[in-house]
């Protein structure tokens, strides 16, 4: 299955320097642009495009800079401080641009050679001297200021720097992205209900307002081939429990090429989805069928979340975006013996997060919805995990909500849904109570690996407030 990105994140990149000292020491900027080229480089190593707005001497042609990346619509500007400049040739740049500025500062070794240096050996280790000006400037012009420091091989202050573009990256899937919104809330879910400016407004995002019927009308335009091709893929990916029923297989494969063709003619990235039905009814048998084809989807990096979970679907597109999956999750019961919080969902799951081949089970009821059909069922990974969602205050505003913790093994219940225990290093009690406490709903997206720092640093480039939960901590930040 080929992975679903509408384009690669864009990065914005400009380096400089003072150019008074360049004919004061000749060799100076030579080394300055060698070390300029050097950072070219490993940005393009990332999964990204870069943008290089070149070397910068002084103000006009960092104005100049400014204009270039302003009309190339990056996700995030880079500007390396190859030694000192003034903030004169900084500010231009982040006001013209009108994207989230990266400041880094990289010197070219641990430390210079006392000895045997002079000024102009020292200049080019000079480049955190503007930092504090450029941070001074940029507050007082209610401009939000991060910054990188660290020798230009050091890993460390590369990997800092990673983590910056991933979440331009998180950013620039959010701020492209297509939401589908298909069907109704799930009555009585007050938590669920998105106000679709506000996602508009805060992301950039476009949500698409769907009706079940747009997917009726294509899955009646499903053929028996199409029908008997899904199974086979679904058949290669998951293994087939003996509860399958053989109709109910082939009408979630009759769905999942439906969904398919409706995620490609209305340009989708993720769906949220929920109708209640009636009677079997078709729109009833069209929700309980989606199970298999939502999974599917998912996996190709176009999330599918049930209950009409806008916020949910919006988390595990930025989850995607990181490479760490995020599956459709919720608090399922508290284990007191072993410390563990056990969370899934029911319906459709992410199978990149599964530790095995992922079950298709049938069921007869499913609880709490109406219809009956497959389910997906498997155990998620063990190891770190971070589960990640869109809470919301009272103004309206989202903030991203992170925690993190470890998956540990343990009995699990076999009911058809994606299922984990998370141990989050104390009394699963005290951690439900403060992960409440944040504004979150009652579903987010687990994630593999420790990433709350990756959607911290995400947080800061949308302009939203990052909380993050943890049992070593009384504070929620």
């Amino acid at each position: 299955m080929t992975p679903h990105r509408r384009r690669p994140t864009r990065i914005g990149l400009v380096s400089g320097g003072l150019g008074a000292y360049w004919p004061q020491f000749p060799g100076l900027l030579p080394q300055l642009q060698e070390s300029a080229r050097y950072v070219t480089g490993r940005l393009r190593e990332l999964d990204a495009d870069v943008v290089d707005a070149g070397f910068i001497s002084d103000a006009p042609e960092a104005a100049r800079a400014g204009e270039k990346l302003r009309v190339a619509d990056c996700d995030l500007i880079v500007i390396f401080l190859a030694t000192y400049l003034t903030s004169s040739m900084v500010l231009p740049i982040a006001q013209r641009a009108g994207t989230p500025v990266l400041v880094i500062d990289l010197q070219p070794t641990e430390a210079m050679d006392h000895a045997n240096f002079g000024t102009g050996q020292w200049l080019a280790y000079c480049g955190q001297c503007p930092v504090p000006e450029v941070a001074n400037v940029f507050r007082r012009a209610g401009i939000e200021f991060r910054s990188v420091s660290g020798h230009l091989k050091q890993e460390a202050a590369w990997d800092r720097i990673n983590q910056w573009v991933h979440a331009a990256g998180v950013r620039a899937r959010l701020r492209n992205a297509r939401h589908g919104l298909m069907g109704h809330l799930y009555p009585g879910m007050l938590d669920v209900s998105t106000d679709l400016t506000g996602v508009l407004t805060t992301f950039g995002s476009h949500v698409e307002v769907l009706e079940f019927d747009d997917l009726r009308e294509r899955v009646n335009a499903v053929t028996a081939a199409e029908v008997s091709e899904r199974l086979d893929l679904a058949r290669s990916l998951f293994v087939l429990d003996e509860s399958v029923n053989d109709d109910d297989f082939a009408w979630g494969a009759r769905v999942s090429v439906g969904l398919d063709r409706l995620v490609e003619d209305f340009d989708l990235d993720s769906v949220a989805y929920y109708h209640r039905g009636l009677a079997g009814e078709q729109h009833e048998r069209l929700g309980a069928g989606m199970i298999l084809g939502s999974s599917i989807l998912t996996a190709r990096g176009i999330p599918m979340a049930g209950e009409y979970e806008l916020r949910t679907s919006i988390a595990m597109l930025a989850a995607q975006a990181i490479g760490a999956g995020g599956s459709f999750t919720e608090i399922q019961a508290l284990n007191f013996f072993d410390g563990v919080v056990e969370m899934g969902h029911d319906g459709p799951a992410h199978l990149a997060v599964s530790a095995r081949e992922p079950l298709l089970r049938g069921l007869g009821t499913y609880h709490g919805k109406r219809g009956w059909g497959v389910s997906v069922e498997f155990d998620v990974r063990q190891g770190p995990v971070t589960t990640f969602g869109l809470g919301q205050d009272p103004d309206g505003t989202y903030v991203f909500v992170t925690s993190e913790g470890e998956v540990v093994p343990g009995p699990l219940l076999e009911i058809g849904n994606t299922t984990s225990r998370v141990h989050f290093g104390g009394d699963p009690g005290l951690w439900v109570d403060r992960w409440s406490q944040t504004g979150i709903g009652h579903h987010w997206a687990l994630c593999l690996g420790h990433r709350a720092a990756d959607f911290g640093a995400a947080a800061s480039l949308l302009g939203i407030e990052h909380r993050h939960v943890s049992l070593q901590s009384e504070k929620i930040y």
